[in-house]
């Protein structure tokens, strides 16, 4: 799994079994890989390459995933069934049909010499669905016994059971924009929030982020780069304040678009459960906590959850799709149907 904050690459070792109809889970070995500042450029770059050189780059880095997988399994002696892989998204725009993950499946088999299953999202939007959030699956079957399901990656998402259907989208940008104002001070991140701490909150900077359109959508709805590189990226940049404020105002913004998801289920009494970077941030989360005072409980798990639950639902939608059961949801997505996607490429 390599996500939006692009922090590096995470890969997780996993079994799963299911028993009389239920699903359960355990993570055998993790590894974080960190990107170099050159192949994050590159990565972070990849929207603006010409065809030929955005599809070279795709197997290249195809190839790039392949070599991972290899070193992860010979270091950890493991033997695996077949390797589940998310890709990097270059392109999320489902309103024109277009989802593009890079990382060639083919390259990564051949690479690693493993049957690999990829490319999850373009079978959905080609049923005229989103595309993502892809997670909720893992969510219903495999953490149901928390009332909401909040990943703070580099875009806020939340999942939930409402009238017997998985319902889950979107919500705002997270680490996403609190790392972009990082970046202005040379930093990769805001460690537990301690610089957003420090500041104060800017009324028109947050007004202006709690007016952006996409929060008066319904869902089904999700997020891509694009927009908050056309949308939010220009309210940051015009807004003259000290890094401290702009960090303080952003996780404020952030903490008060999941309360409103919240809220709107009127749901008492119930239990959150965040994973995800964002769930490190401890100025967010006490934030957070606050905005959801008397209605919700906020739940952070282990430390391998937090981090690698995400790759290792990915892992879980690749064990569905091996199975022909479904891994995508219409109820999530708004495709016409549910299906069972992912496509499987054999070692040559």
């Amino acid at each position: 799994m390599s996500g939006t904050s692009l922090d590096g690459l995470d890969v997780a070792y996993c079994h799963f079994e299911n028993k009389n109809g239920s699903w359960t889970f355990s993570i055998e070995k993790t590894e974080s890989i960190n990107y170099t500042s050159v192949f994050k450029n590159q990565l972070k770059n990849t929207v603006h390459l010409e065809t030929s050189k955005l599809l070279a780059f795709h197997n290249e880095y195809g190839n790039w995933l392949g070599e991972q997988v290899k070193d992860f399994v010979y270091k950890n002696k493991i033997k695996v069934d077949f390797v589940s892989s998310h890709g990097h998204t270059v392109f999320h725009q489902p309103e024109i049909g277009l989802t593009y993950q890079i990382g060639s499946g083919q390259h990564l088999a051949n690479t690693s010499g493993q049957k690999v299953i990829c490319d999850f999202r373009t079978n959905d939007v080609a049923l005229g669905g989103q595309g993502a959030p892809l997670v909720p699956i893992g969510d219903q079957l495999l953490f149901n016994t928390n009332d909401f399901c909040l990943n703070l990656g580099g875009i806020s998402n939340i999942s939930y059971d409402h009238n017997g259907k998985r319902i889950a989208y979107d919500i705002s940008p997270a680490n996403m924009l609190l790392n972009y104002i990082c970046k202005t001070i040379d930093l990769e991140y805001d460690e537990g929030g301690k610089i957003a701490r420090q500041g104060q909150i800017n009324i028109e900077l947050l007004n202006q982020l709690n007016s952006l359109g996409y929060y008066k959508q319904s869902y089904p709805k999700s997020l891509g780069y694009e927009w908050f590189t056309k949308k939010v990226i220009p309210i940051i940049n015009s807004t003259s304040d000290s890094v401290e404020n702009l960090l303080h105002t952003s996780a404020h913004h952030i903490a008060i678009q999941i309360a409103n998801s919240i809220k709107k289920t009127k749901k008492d009494n119930s239990t959150v459960l965040i994973t995800g970077g964002g769930a490190k941030n401890d100025f967010l989360i006490e934030t957070l906590q606050q905005k959801l005072k008397g209605l919700s409980t906020v739940i952070i798990p282990s430390t391998d959850i937090i981090d690698f639950k995400e790759a290792m639902i990915f892992a879980f939608m690749g064990v569905l799709r091996e199975q022909n059961e479904i891994n995508c949801l219409t109820s999530v997505t708004g495709a016409k149907k549910d299906s069972s996607s992912g496509v499987i490429y054999y070692p040559s």
